[in-house]
């Protein structure tokens, strides 16, 4: 006897339907997804790029149903440049009381109830005049004569130009106002969504005892970069394609202060900070930020010289070198004796605990800060065989070089 004896066949559908979007999600690393709902906590406007299908809308769908806010989806490229900058409505007496511009529907439901995601989808498919209706609503949350609550988050979404139908590049005004986040697809996490799971999008969990730390942390690195590098405090891109995603401006920087900020008290990782601050002041500026936050946490040449036997180094080769071509510049300002050998023991630590090739520069260096009457110590003997070995392969790379020159200059 069949099932559904009075059910129809579309009946029978619907339940194969609501059993296939029956899906669970579950925590699981995802450093875009974490950038993310940064990037909506610190409630700053934020842009995914991705080819078509990638999942950017899906991703945003299942954003809001976890946060418990309601979506409200606006395809930009079917709304006229009136939708978003308010419609004019003639009162009793225009002279006496103006002419109000009314907000569309979808804005009054967002007033209404407080709080929401407005997805802002299709972007690059806007045209110009759409785009500029747009800059109001992304930076100031202003629709007509109508207030955005604070409690209304916006995200867009857009396709690359060459994969957008009739796209359009975004104007460089519209774009300083977003957080650009690439958006790509991991192999494994779509296996397992399709299986039925997919990531859990949660707001970050903000530490209340690192908060004001956070901001000083943010503060310090932000001020401390563009008081050395003022020419990145503003740099318009002259290319047209580039000029629609992050450049560095004072808006822009001011943008990548408060996510600093906080990925600091959400204490993130390195790669969620690298998406945030390339996503908001472009990749050059961006890696020089990272660069200037990981100098932050290096440690004092002075307390490292005043105890090189219990001294902690860092495992990353480029910070270590760092540190210890910072030990010697000490030695250098300020030269003693006493200084001079804890730089060696300082060295002969850091060829015990990491690659031997990083302590020849500082070793060949520090050898020339030598008064004559100061004895050699014996820790240079310990480095003498590396510093004596990578002189060697200089000159035999020079040697080849040399021959690959000559052979190229008779070939020709």
């Amino acid at each position: 006897m069949p099932r559904y004896p009075n059910s129809s066949q579309l009946d029978v559908a619907g339940e194969l339907l609501a059993l296939l979007r029956d899906t669970t999600t579950e925590p699981r690393p995802d450093s875009q997804l974490e950038a993310l709902t940064l990037t909506v906590a610190a409630d700053l406007p934020v842009l995914l790029w991705g080819e078509p299908g990638i999942g950017k809308t899906a991703a945003l769908t299942q954003l809001a149903a976890t946060l418990d806010l309601p979506l409200t989806t606006v395809i930009a490229s079917v709304h006229e440049p009136s939708d978003f900058s308010g419609l004019p409505v003639i009162g009793d007496d225009p002279a006496e009381q103006g002419v109000p511009m009314a907000p569309p529907d979808w804005a009054v439901r967002l007033v209404r109830a407080g709080r929401g995601l407005l997805f802002l989808d299709e972007l690059s498919t806007a045209p110009p005049a759409v785009q500029a209706a747009l800059l109001r609503l992304v930076l100031e949350r202003r629709i007509g004569s109508l207030q955005l609550p604070p409690g209304v988050r916006i995200v867009a979404a857009a396709n690359p130009r060459a994969s957008a139908a009739d796209g359009w590049e975004l104007s460089p005004p519209l774009a300083n106002r977003f957080v650009h986040l690439q958006w790509t697809h991991d192999h494994e996490v779509v296996v397992r969504g399709l299986g039925g799971t997919w990531p859990q999008a949660t707001l970050p969990r903000l530490d209340p005892e690192r908060l004001a730390a956070s901001v000083e942390f943010a503060r310090r690195a932000v001020c401390g970069l563009l008081a050395a590098r003022p020419g990145l405090v503003h740099r318009l891109p002259s290319n047209e394609a580039r000029r629609g995603g992050p450049w560095p401006s004072p808006r822009s920087w001011e943008m990548a202060l408060c996510l600093v900020a906080f990925a600091t008290a959400a204490g993130s990782s390195r790669e969620v900070l690298s998406l945030l601050v390339r996503g908001t002041v472009g990749d050059g500026p961006g890696l020089e930020l990272l660069a200037s936050l990981d100098r932050m946490d290096l440690p004092d040449p002075e307390e490292l010289l005043a105890d090189p036997a219990g001294a902690v180094l860092p495992e990353r080769g480029d910070l270590r070198q760092a540190v210890l071509d910072g030990v010697v510049a000490a030695v250098h300002n300020r030269p003693s004796r006493d200084r001079w050998d804890s730089a060696w023991a300082l060295l002969v630590r850091a060829l015990e605990t990491g690659a031997p090739d990083l302590v020849v520069v500082p070793a060949t260096t520090l050898a020339t800060l030598r008064c004559e009457a100061w004895p050699v110590p014996a820790a240079i003997e310990k480095l003498a065989g590396v510093v004596s070995l990578s002189q060697r392969a200089d000159r035999t790379a020079a040697r080849v070089q040399a021959r690959v020159a000559v052979g190229a200059q008779a070939g020709r």
